[in-house]
């Protein structure tokens, strides 16, 4: 028994000695350590998996293993701030280390990536559930209204997904809240579409769905201009009954010849035909010159090569004259087939033989005509 004691003794007087003899810790990673406290390096731009420990109002606590806990504070924060609220502490989220270590000794954090791939994802759900979501009126842009939308990205509006609450006018929207439902949404693109209509006026989006389905490819229609943009005309086709078809007719689909000012040549309100190109994704796009034949079609047989002809100057370019011989048929005129002593203005008129067709490729190469200040050989 005395020798059992005597042991313990001895065993004690040894604890007590290292103790005292034991080397201090000299570091917060070796005072953590002395206690059993793994710690993580951390690294500037790195992602990090951490949990929320305390969100106040203007910084938000996240532990991720370092010497200290991680803050997102400031502007940092309030880039996030629709993220933000929607978390709550014990939430897991995925983290980038902005600074390792400032000069509080804190690590500084950025919720950013994170906000960003979960905006996309709640646009997702909301385009899958048909959740009614809140946006902001800022701008109008190309036949819409340009939103601010949940997360601080933007979305639009077309022109026709505004209901009669609006008057169907992009403007009415700029500068208020507006309850809209989800139409399309692609990443990718950085692409969000909306629709306030399917809010206001869900039972005419319906019955417009099923006059769209019956309508065909071809089909002609006499049709009102309702707005007249650089890129195209936006048009309306009355069905009767109160519903109402919009479309563009893009400013490709307008002529046969170009047309570059649009303007200038029609105006809201005018009756005009159109003729149904495509219905994709109930988006309806229309024609006014397939209402006639295209002049590309015979121009081999009504133009062969060296046929002697008369057209218009229309543009000069730095690689030569466009000359128009008919309406929709342009043809090329090449700066080395234009005599240096010949200054050509467009709306002259001038004498040019027919090269060559390409008919695939839609070009017309010409050469100027011998004329008394010009010899050309060919």
């Amino acid at each position: 028994m005395k020798k059992e004691t005597k042991k313990i003794v001895k065993t004690i007087k040894k604890k007590v000695k290292d103790v005292k003899t034991s080397k201090k810790p000299q570091s917060m990673e070796e005072l953590l350590s002395s206690v059993g406290q793994k710690i993580k390096g951390l690294k500037r731009g790195e992602f990090v998996v951490g949990k929320i420990t305390e969100i106040r109002s203007k910084t938000m606590y996240v532990d991720v293993g370092g010497k200290t806990e991680g803050i997102i504070t400031g502007k940092e924060l309030g880039l996030i701030k629709d993220f933000a609220s929607r978390l709550k502490v014990g939430d897991e989220v995925n983290a980038q280390v902005r600074v390792v270590e400032n000069d509080r000794g804190q690590t500084l954090l950025s919720l950013r990536k994170a906000a960003f791939e979960n905006s996309w994802k709640y646009f997702e759900d909301a385009l899958k559930d048909k959740k009614p979501i809140d946006v902001f009126g800022r701008e109008v842009n190309h036949g819409g209204t340009v939103v601010t939308a949940p997360y601080g990205l933007f979305g639009f509006i077309p022109g026709s997904q505004i209901g009669s609450k609006f008057d169907g006018d992009p403007e009415n929207l700029v500068g208020k809240k507006i309850l809209v439902i989800v139409l399309e949404v692609d990443q990718e693109k950085n692409r969000l579409v909306f629709s306030e209509r399917a809010v206001s006026e869900p039972d005419k989006l319906n019955e417009e769905k099923d006059a769209v389905e019956k309508i065909k490819i071809g089909d002609k229609f006499e049709a009102e201009i309702a707005r007249v943009e650089p890129f195209g005309l936006f048009i309306k086709i009355n069905f009767g009954k109160g519903i109402d078809l919009e479309g563009l007719v893009h400013i490709s689909e307008v002529s046969w010849e170009k047309v570059r000012d649009l303007p200038k040549r029609y105006k809201a309100g005018q009756k005009i035909e159109v003729s149904l190109v495509n219905k994709e994704n109930d988006k309806l796009q229309f024609s006014i010159k397939r209402l006639e034949d295209d002049p590309w079609e015979t121009i081999e047989k009504k133009y062969p090569k060296e046929t002697e002809i008369k057209g218009t100057v229309t543009q000069i370019t730095n690689f030569g004259a466009l000359v128009k011989l008919e309406p929709g048929i342009e043809g090329l005129i090449h700066i080395s087939k234009i005599p240096p002593n010949v200054q050509l203005k467009e709306g002259e008129e001038v004498k040019c033989y027919i090269e060559h067709v390409d008919k695939k490729s839609r070009r017309l190469s010409l050469e100027m005509a011998l004329t008394e200040k010009s010899v050309i050989y060919k």
